[in-house]
């Protein structure tokens, strides 16, 4: 039993000091089981592959099933667990029908933690609705404030439009999808656009708006030059 004690130790050791190896550290808290991990894994994936910044960023993806200010709690107890004390602190969040108090505050409480420490920066991934409201701007520019069912809708009949089946929540594919039958690059320039006309307001008046936008930007900066073409304009 000692042995084994020791042997866990040892890995325990070996694994933080390869963590603290890596330049760009992200620490990704989803607020859903799997859709939100699903798509961010598929970031990760390809920048693993990047034999350019493989060995120099970190990307970790923690599914919470919790919601606004549970996901950040969880974060910080995350990050005082592990005694991490560098890197990006990422919570993607949706509104849904939570009150606005609570879908405001993370961002408050978030702009208060990193007041404590410049190295370790918290970061606000909302969206309102749903994620899903990111995921159907690959297709076009929205502004409707709409119930979430609405932009399901709309993503079943885009899919079904493609000839790519029905739009599910889970779906293992929805990076690949979103990728190559829609355009990440208008995502983001529609994302910016409805934001900057939102400017003033807090999170839960935008509606409907989100900054998924901003951790993606993040991670495409360690994609594959190829892959990253998709979602910027490169020289």
């Amino acid at each position: 039993m000692p042995k084994k004690a020791g042997t866990e130790e040892w890995r325990k050791k070996r694994r933080q000091e390869y963590l603290e190896m890596k330049m760009y550290r992200y620490y990704i808290f989803c607020e859903g089981q799997e859709t939100e991990p699903k798509y961010f894994r598929g970031f990760k994936k390809l920048i693993e592959k990047n034999p350019i910044y493989r060995d120099m960023v970190l990307i970790e993806i923690e599914p919470c099933q919790a919601e606004t200010m549970r996901v950040l709690g969880m974060a910080e107890d995350y990050v005082k667990k592990n005694k991490i004390k560098k890197g990006q602190i990422w919570c993607v969040y949706d509104k849904d029908s939570f009150p606005p108090k609570h879908f405001n505050g993370v961002v408050e409480r978030a702009e208060s933690l990193n007041k404590e420490n410049l190295e370790l920066q918290y970061h606000t991934a909302w969206s309102n609705e749903c994620i899903e409201f990111w995921f159907l701007l690959h297709f076009a520019y929205y502004t409707a404030n709409n119930h979430r069912s609405e932009y399901t809708t709309f993503l079943n009949n885009k899919f079904k439009e493609l000839g790519i089946g029905k739009y599910q929540k889970n779906m293992d594919d929805i990076f690949n999808i979103l990728m190559e039958k829609g355009s990440p690059k208008l995502a983001i320039r529609y994302a910016k656009h409805i934001i900057k006309n939102g400017q003033g307001k807090k999170p839960a008046e935008i509606a409907p708006g989100t900054k998924v936008y901003e951790l993606v930007e993040e991670l495409v900066k360690y994609l594959p030059e190829d892959e990253k073409r998709n979602f910027v304009d490169c020289p």
